[in-house]
């Protein structure tokens, strides 16, 4: 019998499973492929899951990974180029993106060190009921054998197809169509910051990552993915082309050294977020377009949040459902907010950030303080004090 079981064991659910454990629980983590293996992913880390990462004692693993260090960010839309970086947390002033066969065994890792049971290669199928109390899990070994465990409570950190969501039924509360297809792939010798690039209808981003390699991505409206997909390279190339030139020249200097990777199922929700026995976290809780990269650094603090409200009272009825109740609005405060900066984002229109960004030009003050918005540094309330306010009526 475990206290916790985690289903999952990537971004989601490996520091939920380190964190439950560092409290002092018995903990199963479950993962149905063998790591490391990669997975789609925009990689970047923002400057609130660094912070995370350190106070969990893991970002010199990632430090020492061979991950490019990121001190600069540039935004460049018809009109207008700012370039600048998020304001520091907690004394920190660099961001990454590891790639995920580096970053999700490091997560792991953490987690065993902090007393996990971990297990890969293992296919949950079912959950465990009684009465109306999920108390546990059904799954494959690697060896094929069907194992079952209980706990007292299962945590679905397994995705935006979450099978924890869809057993237990929760139910979409806010949900939005899909705005965005994405087209990605990895370069040699193309040198550059983080960098990202905006025209109508298009979104273009250039992240360094591992081994000075560089993450290239081009977003499309989701009216066009049927016609993109037929033939993914031309498309890719043409939108870095017309969008982003500069960066389309110094592509001509380098290498493509990956095939191309892609998606059109973007999904945007938020989902219930738990139930008697069961919670959810990550991508399975709450999913959006990933043209603002949140979702690493939105799942960390999930697991953070969960497990800080949880604390001591996982076996008190009454204290855990006002502790899972307590997580549950926080994702409607925090994580609502960054969810409609995604959308907005994800629409491709850039017309009124163009507007107020240029009225930004001169003022890196501000200019580092938008960046902080994404960042998790400071929230878009905050951004909006009443210097901004004068500086932008008056301009």
């Amino acid at each position: 019998m475990y206290d916790v079981i985690v289903i999952g064991a990537r971004c989601a659910g490996s520091p939920t499973a380190m964190l439950f454990a560092q409290q002092g629980y018995r903990v199963l983590l479950l993962e149905k492929v063998t790591f490391p293996q990669d997975t789609l992913s925009s990689h970047y880390i923002h400057m609130q899951g660094v912070a995370l990462l350190n106070k969990w004692g893991l970002l010199d693993k990632v430090r020492d990974s061979g991950c490019t260090p990121i001190t600069r960010e540039s935004y460049e839309a018809p009109g207008v180029r700012v370039e600048g970086f998020s304001l520091p947390i907690d004394g920190l002033t660099t961001t990454y993106a590891p790639r995920r066969y580096v970053l999700d065994p490091i997560l792991a890792h953490g987690a065993v060190a902090a007393g996990v049971e971990f297990r890969e290669g293992c296919a949950v199928n079912d959950l465990v009921w009684e009465d109306d109390r999920v108390v546990g899990v059904r799954y494959t070994t690697p060896g094929g054998a069907e194992a079952t465990d209980r706990a007292r409570l299962v945590v679905g950190a397994d995705g935006m197809r979450s099978l924890v969501a869809r057993k237990v039924g929760a139910p979409k509360v806010i949900e939005h169509p899909r705005a965005t297809c994405v087209y990605y792939s990895y370069w040699s010798g193309v040198p550059s910051i983080f960098e990202l690039y905006e025209r109508p209808d298009r979104w273009v981003a250039a992240v360094p990552t591992n081994d000075d390699r560089k993450l290239i991505m081009t977003y499309f409206p989701q009216a066009d993915y049927n016609e993109v997909r037929k033939d993914v390279e031309p498309a890719y190339l043409e939108a870095v082309r017309t969008t982003a030139p500069d960066l389309y020249e110094r592509m001509q200097g380098g290498e493509r050294v990956e095939q191309m990777y892609g998606t059109g199922h973007q999904e945007n929700f938020f989902r219930k977020a738990y139930g008697p026995g069961w919670v959810l976290v990550g991508d399975a809780v709450n999913h959006k377009d990933s043209i603002t990269a949140r979702g690493i650094t939105e799942a960390w603090v999930q697991a953070q949040t969960l497990t800080d409200c949880i604390g001591e009272r996982l076996h008190d009825d009454a204290a855990l459902n006002r502790a899972l109740r307590r997580y549950e609005n926080n994702l409607g405060n925090e994580a609502l907010s960054q969810y409609q900066g995604a959308l907005n984002v994800a629409e491709l229109k850039p017309e009124g950030r163009t507007e107020m960004l240029r009225k930004l030009v001169g003022h890196q003050e501000h200019i580092d303080r938008y960046f902080s918005t994404l960042s998790g540094a400071i929230s878009i309330d905050d951004f909006y004090n009443d210097e901004l306010l004068t500086l932008l009526d008056q301009r």
